[in-house]
């Protein structure tokens, strides 16, 4: 059965902790015939050196570890690997020969991946791995590598001037021969069993700089103080209450205290003396006769309560400092938020503003206008009127005298004046219609609503720009909706008549200054919806679908310079808008020119009263 695929076991690292012998090295000769690269060490004191080394070759891709082995065990050796931000996240597979439960079990909570018997046939072997290399070797996060680290355990012995002892060869802590009972001596002894888990191991003696340093509260502190050989001496009971009595200061300037765990004689602890030293503050107290391994568990207990305790810390503090910066964020958003509105309310303001100076420029140099086309209207109607009036006398007098004549040349000659007389009597009536509507386009009163005849003022519209028309532009007129509306005439006299006059400009853009221009508009009004609808369509060069939403502003024209001031649909927004209605601005609907034009529709929202339809911008 093939597993793996020759390319693969070319980059696949192993590293196998077995020890030596003919029986223990069918495990590494079954690997290398499969041709894995492999590297092997016998215990697993020495497989620690190489995985250090591994940080700068390479990490292995696996770790093999048999339980059979000598001093440091397997599932020592994996909870050291587990505290390590570098090696933790490589997988471990457990061989053993014992397939029992509980040896399982401790396998696999000492941090291992997987756990098979070694005379498992080959193939399950195979799979085994080939199913942990699949979950990778991704390292964790630098940062979170940082929140790893051993448990620091602190062994302190009574004072003493005889010479201490390695408690193991290569020295990673010492510790005093006769610090327990005789028992301790027989193999490995506190400290190297702590080691071997993983954990940091010092020993010191009682001082007061061991009470009274500043290490104690400091971020190296330890997790777990060991107070060795409690009863011997008088001072004992004095140093736990002054041990407890630092711890408490440490508590209360906010950092994670320490554990502190005793070690008594055993008569004494059997006795009611050693309930003076739980009094005092320990948090547990055993006897001298307990085993290593129990005490080595009483210790580890100890210390990853403190190391909770301050991991929880640690978070609360980080999701206090995560609460902050949001809140602070939250208020930066706001403040930004809030300076985006002023912005935006600023912007609309100084629009407004610009709005509303046209407005007042134009309403100025309307009203002027209207005072001097009132001045000149009065001033030509009374010449007017006495022409007019005489012009009727002149016309019965030639009536009466043509009655008299009796040549029939005299006769022609009388009624071809009389014909010439009631044409310029014809001349004279257009004139003085001009005057009339003249006098009422020049009113001073638009800004009041008013009973407004929409047909009659769109009739003194069209006249006063029938010079810009010509007769070649055609207008047709579809008034569908009600004659009245309470009003300002402004809405007509300078709104509409704007739109009509632009109109007029699109169509004639089309031509060159000497021919004349040719095309239709078309004026409309309906009601719709509760609202009074006034629509003016031409069949020009139409409006760009970019420059739609800017004919409105103030002083923006399409036309060649000189020749617009871009106030005209400007104050015809702004009376609209006085209306509470809209401007909604689209394509030409003619079927001689498709897509051609532009059409305005203005839409006046409208409601019923007793004297006819009033606009909404009135004041009810």
């Amino acid at each position: 059965m093939q597993i793996f695929r020759p390319a693969e076991l070319e980059k696949i690292n192993i590293l196998l902790v077995e020890p030596d012998g003919e029986e223990q090295g069918k495990i590494k000769h079954l690997l290398l015939s499969q041709g894995f690269h492999l590297v092997c060490v016998e215990c697993a004191e020495n497989a620690l050196p190489v995985l250090e080394q591994s940080r700068v070759n390479g990490l292995p891709d696996l770790i093999v570890v048999c339980t059979w082995l000598a001093g440091m065990s397997a599932g020592q050796l994996v909870r050291r690997l587990r505290l390590d931000g570098w090696l933790r996240s490589i997988p471990v597979l457990m061989l053993t020969e014992d397939v029992s439960s509980g040896v399982e079990r401790d396998g696999l909570e000492s941090g291992a991946d997987a756990y098979i018997s070694r005379s498992a046939h080959p193939d399950l072997l195979f799979l085994r791995i080939r199913a942990l290399l699949q979950t990778g070797t991704e390292r964790i996060p630098e940062e979170d590598s940082a929140k790893l680290r051993r448990a620091r355990i602190v062994i302190v012995n009574p004072p003493t001037d005889e010479s201490l002892l390695n408690f193991w060869e290569n020295a990673q802590a010492e510790f005093l021969e006769d610090d327990l009972d005789d028992d301790y001596q027989e193999g490995p002894g506190l400290g190297e069993l702590l080691w071997r888990d993983g954990y940091t191991v010092t020993t010191v003696e009682r001082s007061t700089d061991l009470i009274e340093g500043g290490w104690l509260g400091s971020g190296s502190a330890p997790d777990c103080l060991v107070l060795v050989d409690l009863g011997k001496g008088e001072g004992d009971l004095e140093f736990c209450q002054l041990i407890e009595k630092r711890r408490q200061a440490i508590k209360e300037a906010g950092a994670t205290p320490f554990r502190i765990l005793g070690i008594v004689e055993a008569q004494r602890f059997r006795g009611q003396s050693s309930v003076a030293y739980l009094e005092a503050g320990i948090d547990d107290l055993v006897s001298s006769d307990i085993s290593l391994d129990v005490l080595a568990l009483r210790i580890r207990t100890l210390a990853q309560r403190r190391m909770a305790e301050e991991s929880f810390r640690q978070k609360e503090s980080e999701r206090q400092r995560a609460a902050i910066a949001l809140e602070a964020a939250r208020a930066k958003a706001e403040m930004a938020e809030a300076l985006e509105q002023a912005n935006q309310e600023l912007a609309h303001t100084n629009t407004q503003l610009i709005q509303a100076q046209a407005k007042l420029v134009h309403t100025a140099k309307m009203a002027s206008l209207g005072e001097l086309v009132a001045g000149i209207a009065h001033e030509i109607n009374n010449p007017l009127a006495f022409t007019i009036s005489h012009a009727s006398t002149v016309a019965a007098s030639l009536a009466a005298l043509k009655t008299e004549v009796t040549s029939e040349d005299t006769r022609k000659k009388i009624e071809k004046g009389s014909s010439r007389l009631e044409a310029m009597k014809i001349g004279l009536q257009r004139i003085q219609n001009l005057v009339v509507g003249l006098r009422r386009f020049s009113r001073l009163d638009e800004t009041v609503f008013q009973k407004v005849d929409v047909v009659e003022a769109l009739e003194i519209t069209l006249t006063l720009l029938a010079h810009k028309l010509g007769k070649n532009i055609q207008v047709t007129k579809k008034l569908e909706a009600p004659s009245h509306l309470i009003c300002q005439a402004s809405l007509i006299n300078q709104a509409v008549m704007n739109i009509i006059s632009n109109a007029a400009d699109a169509i004639a853009s089309g031509y060159k200054a000497s021919e004349p221009a040719q095309g239709h508009i078309e004026i409309a009004t309906h009601l719709q919806n509760d609202s009074y609808i006034i629509t003016v369509c031409d069949d020009g060069t139409g409006l760009k679908e970019d420059v739609q939403h800017r004919v409105f502003d103030p002083f923006f024209t399409t036309k060649p310079v000189g020749e617009g001031t871009g106030l005209g649909l400007a104050i015809a927004h702004g009376v609209v808008e006085a209306h509470g209605g809209t401007i909604e601005i689209g394509p030409g609907l003619w079927e001689h020119k498709p897509a051609s034009g532009t059409c305005f529709r203005l839409v006046i929202p409208v409601y019923q009263t007793p004297e006819g339809l009033a606009a909404k911008g009135r004041v009810k």
